[in-house]
């Protein structure tokens, strides 16, 4: 995850190619049910104008991270789904109420198109963080005109990477379970 941009712009064919890749995710019952609010330029001030008073910036840990010039906010719409499950030929699953989906799949079809978005921006040579909007996730969204029904997942950073990276994150230094300790053949 690149915590530190220069600042460059991301040329626009290439920033919707990524897209166009990230919008080919899976979704449950062809579910068309994640749109992406794309800030780039000056208007990423707008994300964090609402996210990060200005005071807090001059203590950031990661100061580039504000130069990234595209910030991307994936939102999903479980009313979509909900709906979708409804229509005659998903309707005998019982899937038209929030409530009865073991897994949301609004946020796992939304992961899925992220990810594909983290590793195409990575392929094409761009840094990319995706982090959470874990405060001021309401008005932010009202800000930028997201409908109250929607849910930003979060927020994923692009950019070209600083020749200087940022410091690790805190949690970087974190083992990882070895692969004997997390795969499980033939049964837990």
């Amino acid at each position: 995850m690149t915590r530190a941009f220069d600042g460059r712009p991301v040329d626009p064919v290439l920033l919707d190619g990524l897209l166009a890749l990230a919008r080919r995710a899976p979704a449950a019952g062809n579910t068309d049910g994640l749109d992406w609010v794309v800030l780039e330029g000056p208007d990423t001030a707008r994300f964090w104008d609402v996210t990060m008073a200005a005071a807090r910036r001059d203590v950031f840990a990661f100061p580039d991270l504000l130069a990234a010039p595209v910030i991307v906010l994936p939102v999903v719409d479980a009313g979509a789904y909900l709906a979708r499950y409804g229509e005659p030929d998903k309707a005998r699953s019982g899937l038209a109420e929030a409530e009865r989906w073991p897994v949301p799949y609004w946020s796992m079809d939304g992961a899925m198109a992220v990810m594909i978005l983290l590793l195409a921006a990575e392929d094409a040579g761009l840094g990319a963080l995706w982090f959470g909007v874990f405060k001021d996730g309401d008005r932010l969204a009202a800000s930028l005109g997201i409908p109250p029904d929607r849910q930003i997942l979060g927020a994923l950073a692009l950019g070209w990477p600083s020749p200087e990276p940022a410091r690790p994150g805190r949690s970087s230094a974190r083992p990882r379970r070895p692969a004997a300790a997390t795969i499980h053949r033939s049964a837990w």
